[in-house]
């Protein structure tokens, strides 16, 4: 692999993170306005935008070990998020139902490639 594809691959994976904040803000602005939905609405934003961020700090990782634990908070970040939309879902807050199923469906996939990618980087560093 070239290094330009490398570069490309990465700042995809930074672009991806960011859209999906950027669909998950979008889900908040849509959610009642209501005790419960105020509070989900708090933690959402929270929980789903601080993958993106994360993501850059992995990207300037002053050690592999570092790099792994960064990698975790984003994963862990994005289970967070997971519950939330779940509890979306189940306490049917955003109208259409349906709504909600493409961003849980990324969030699943996000999940996928970080355990995966954490995964390789600690057999790579041995641990």
């Amino acid at each position: 692999m070239m290094n330009n594809e490398l570069v490309t691959r990465t700042y995809d994976l930074e672009r991806r993170l960011i859209a999906f904040a950027v669909r998950a803000m979008h889900l908040v602005e849509a959610l009642p306005k209501t005790r419960v939905g105020n509070h989900i609405a708090g933690q959402l934003v929270r929980c789903s935008t601080s993958p993106a961020h994360n993501y850059g700090e992995a990207l300037a990782a002053e050690s592999r070990a570092d790099f792994i634990h960064k990698l975790g908070v984003c994963l862990k970040e994005l289970r967070e998020t997971r519950v939330c939309l779940l509890m979306i879902q189940d306490l049917q807050l955003m109208k259409p139902a349906g709504k909600i199923i493409p961003l849980l469906q990324e969030c699943n996939e996000l999940i996928a490639i970080f355990t995966a990618s954490r995964q390789t980087a600690r057999s790579k560093s041995g641990k």
